[in-house]
């Protein structure tokens, strides 16, 4: 099994538990200006269903992102949060992309990592798998793939 499928599977499987575990209650609750268990601002990735290209290259964002940052992460699907534009990026209460309006929901490593450098977020000793030059190269070509629509 190659690398891209991988972290299209693990992707998947992550976004299917995360939505699984909550109901339309807990994440009205939650988004936006949801902080984790030490009051840390959460980064929240909010998705249309079925994801479709600006959806599909936030989760890899969130996937960079959790390689480099410690930052808890959540990810919806937009029928969880229906009064939320889809797709969509928070940053506890700040909102960094949104369908039709702030970059139109699509974010990218460098708009997100901008912010969390901005509020001091730390990052972990060792970057994760992602940091690793063969599955980078893998990732990015994974990348360029969604962002094309398949094409």
């Amino acid at each position: 099994m190659n690398i891209t499928r991988i972290l299209r599977a693990g992707l998947i499987v992550g976004s299917l538990g995360l939505a699984a575990a909550l109901t339309p209650a807990q994440a009205e609750d939650i988004v936006p200006g949801a902080t984790g268990p030490n009051g840390q601002p959460v980064l929240t990735f909010i998705g249309k269903e079925p994801p479709g290209t600006r959806c599909n290259n936030n989760l890899q964002v969130a996937a960079q992102l959790a390689n480099t940052y410690q930052v808890p992460i959540q990810i919806l699907s937009a029928s969880m949060v229906k009064d939320l534009p889809a797709p969509a990026v928070y940053y506890g209460d700040q909102l960094i992309a949104a369908d039709g309006a702030d970059h139109n929901g699509m974010s990218s490593f460098h708009m997100i990592a901008d912010v969390l450098e901005l509020e001091g977020t730390p990052k972990h000793e060792t970057v994760g798998l992602l940091g690793n030059e063969k599955v980078n190269k893998e990732f990015t070509d994974l990348q360029s793939i969604i962002k094309s629509g398949g094409k």
